[in-house]
Parts: C-alpha cells; sequence; structure tokens
C-alpha cells in the first residue's frame, strides 16, 4: 500500500503540505495564482525538490487532481502549484467557488522517483505492477497519462487499472507498441480528516 500519513501526528512535512495547499487554493480565489512563497522561511524538509499531486474531494467524490511527475521545484512551491492547478486549473472541472472550500477535503500525494519498468508486452507489465503501491506513467503516440496509486482503491485488478490508464492516455483499451514507455512511482499521502 501507499504510505498514508494522518496530518493529526503533527509530522511534517504532511501538517504543513495541507495547510500550504490549502491556503494556496484560499489565496487563488482572491488572487488568481498559487500563494507566493520563500523558501527561505521554511524548514529544510520543505525546500527540498519534490514532485506532488493535490486532490480535492466534495462529498467523497473527485473535485479536482492536478500535479507533476517529476521533483522541478521545493516541495513548498510544488504543492502551492498543484493545490492551485486542481483547484482552479483542472479541465474536467470548474473552479472551485467560494462556497465549496469549506466543504472540500484535500489530499497531498508526494511521489518519488520514477523507475523506468521495461516490460516486453503487456502481460510481462501486469505481473511487474505491485497493486496497491505502484503509481504508473505511460507515454505513447506523443500522449501522457498517470494514475495514483490512490486509483487502486477503485481499480483493484491490474487489468482493469492499466485499462483505465490507456483509455485516460486516449488509447484504445488493446493497444501496445515497441515505443510505449512506463514508469513508476510510489508515494506518502497527507489527507485532511476532519473540516479545517
Amino acid at each position: 500500500m501507499e504510505r498514508m500519513q494522518s496530518p493529526d501526528r503533527q509530522d511534517l512535512p504532511g501538517t504543513e503540505l495541507l495547510r500550504l495547499a490549502r491556503g494556496s487554493i484560499e489565496y487563488g480565489l482572491v488572487h488568481s495564482k498559487p500563494l507566493p512563497i520563500d523558501c527561505n522561511e521554511l524548514p529544510s524538509a520543505l525546500t527540498e525538490p519534490a514532485a506532488t499531486f493535490t486532490t480535492l474531494r466534495l462529498g467523497g467524490e473527485l473535485r479536482g487532481c492536478c500535479g507533476a511527475l517529476e521533483a522541478m521545484h521545493p516541495l513548498a512551491k510544488d504543492v502551492t502549484h498543484s493545490a492551485f492547478q486542481a483547484a482552479f486549473r483542472d479541465r474536467r472541472f470548474d473552479p472551485v467557488a467560494q462556497d465549496e472550500l469549506g466543504a472540500i477535503r484535500l489530499e497531498v500525494a508526494v511521489l518519488s522517483a520514477l523507475e523506468s519498468i521495461p516490460a516486453t508486452d503487456e502481460a510481462d507489465l501486469l505481473g511487474r505492477l505491485a497493486p496497491g503501491t505502484d503509481g504508473l506513467v505511460i507515454i505513447a503516440d506523443g500522449r501522457c497519462a498517470t494514475l495514483l496509486p490512490k486509483a487502486w482503491e477503485i481499480l483493484p485488478d491490474p487489468h482493469q487499472f492499466l485499462t483505465a490508464l490507456k483509455r485516460k492516455c486516449g488509447l484504445a483499451d488493446d493497444y501496445w507498441s515497441d515505443r510505449i514507455e512506463l514508469q513508476r512511482y510510489r508515494t506518502t499521502s497527507y489527507a485532511e480528516s476532519v473540516c479545517p
């Protein structure tokens, strides 16, 4: 399983990441941009390069999810960006409105480095996946898509998981190519459990 940390344990960076994510959405409602971050004022745990995804849920349903696959920015800056993107730039949803903010629950996933999966065919790939643990990236025909490890909760079968990822990438269910690129990663996730 992916590691899920409770922010109630007051562990850094979990509590702070959730605070920054929510703060960035609140800031975005007013300023239409992510919360600005001064890394000089933050503990080192939040200034190391890291990639994050922020997921928003409203009434238990997905309300937005965006992020980065590679660590290009300090952790604190990355999470403010992924939270802003999830709230206001996820094309699947209307931008978050002020009256929704109190009911939305946030989850921040911090990604491990990407690892290539050398698979000879689909059966080989399915045998290499660790259900419940691996996030998967597919790159094919100039397109790229990912499913976070959390998706295993609703797609527990590896074949289902891969098929859903192919569809997300705009590929046919039976698509396979010698040029397909596959990468996996793991996450440490932090979720709000009560009203902020």
